[in-house]
């Protein structure tokens, strides 16, 4: 498994514009137009890309420093592996803009062309209870984005008009100067100046989007949650958020979930752990005692001689693994109740136990000593 970090050479503490600028140093190398269709370099311009667009996200930065590649695994389809084409388009998307570096090596097959472009990601967090997380739930979320405008039809042109191919980029949407460098003759691209590098001219705005072929508006999204996710995990719904201008695709809306304490449990992936109070009577005699679920209840039954901290696990009673067969467990703590107050014949039966009760001389083993430690972190 790739370190993320190792393949772009810099540090886990690299800040944004570091991981950038070492991704740009790289790309220049493994370019596969620049090492005539090498598959070395191209498999290399691909990894990089898969480490730089991982870490240049927050979200899946966050996420991968907590649990490596499993937990973009685990970001119910926000991780898997950049092919060319994924890995060409991150490039010019990042980096193709930039003054002097857009198509460095020429004949970019129309990758950093001009034409409508996709509308940028939409982020929205979305709160869950554990119950939820359970079962899986599908939820509908109001969402403000932008739509495309209902008057021009997105185009940007005032009906009856239309837009005019570019004069200066003849409608690429870009242009080229040929410049003189170490590697011999280097094609540099850059979006035209006239039309923005749209490759067209509006010369009748949409009088309601003023040629920006998109209106902000309120519109419903359904998120099908799978069961198992925590808190921090995300998904990608692809093709759901802005639209871009004049006709653009539209971006994806990442939804990060927030999943809701339940005062009844403690979680540790998919393993749940609570903790259950019981009378000494049914510790020493046994009895059925009923512990929580994360759907309702159900009943343990408790052998008689039981200790006070017995831990009960119940296989395949927690939570599913997000995107995954199984069901992790439940740990159930048994402990031993002490009222805070008594009534008189509660307070004479337990006087009258303590005087002809006892005292145990056995000690506890070094083992119950040493676990006691190693949960207070000693």
């Amino acid at each position: 498994m790739a370190d993320y970090y190792n393949t772009l050479g810099v540090e886990r503490t690299a800040s944004d514009d570091e991981i950038k600028k070492a991704y740009r140093k790289l790309a220049m190398t493994f370019h596969p137009d620049r090492n005539n269709g090498s598959r070395e370099a191209e498999e290399k311009f691909k990894e990089i890309t898969e480490a730089y667009d991982a870490l240049r996200d927050p979200v899946k930065r966050s996420m991968y420093d907590r649990y490596g590649e499993a937990g973009l695994r685990g970001g119910a389809g926000g991780f898997h592996h950049v092919d060319l084409s994924e890995a060409l388009n991150i490039f010019m998307r990042d980096l193709g803009g930039m003054s002097g570096f857009g198509d460095l090596f020429g004949g970019g097959g129309g990758r950093g062309g001009g034409g409508p472009r996709t509308g940028s990601e939409i982020r929205i967090s979305m709160p869950l209870k554990l119950s939820e997380v359970a079962t899986g739930v599908e939820k509908t979320v109001t969402v403000k984005l932008l739509a495309s405008c209902d008057r021009c039809e997105g185009s940007g042109a005032e009906p009856g008009t239309s837009a005019n191919r570019c004069t200066t980029c003849a409608g690429a949407g870009e242009v080229r100067r040929a410049q003189k460098s170490f590697f011999g003759q280097v094609i540099s691209v850059s979006p035209c100046p006239t039309c923005s590098g749209e490759g067209t001219i509006i010369s009748s705005p949409c009088r309601k989007c003023r040629g920006e072929g998109r209106i902000r508006q309120e519109e419903s999204v359904v998120v099908k949650v799978p069961a198992g996710v925590a808190t921090g995990q995300y998904m990608t719904m692809r093709g759901v958020g802005n639209v871009g201008p004049r006709g653009g695709g539209r971006g994806d809306v990442l939804v990060v979930f927030e999943v809701e304490d339940d005062s009844r449990f403690e979680r540790d992936g998919e393993d749940l752990y609570c903790e259950v109070l019981v009378t000494y009577a049914q510790l020493v005699f046994g009895a059925d005692v009923e512990v929580p679920t994360v759907s309702g209840s159900m009943t343990l039954h408790v052998p008689p001689r039981t200790e006070s901290g017995h831990v009960f696990h119940l296989r395949a009673r927690g939570l599913p693994r997000v995107n995954a067969t199984g069901v992790g467990d439940l740990h159930v703590r048994l402990q031993l109740y002490t009222p805070e107050e008594l009534g008189p014949e509660e307070e004479s039966l337990i006087r009258k136990l303590g005087e002809i009760q006892i005292a145990p001389s056995e000690r506890r083993s070094k083992g119950f000593w040493s676990k006691v430690k190693e949960s207070l972190g000693a």
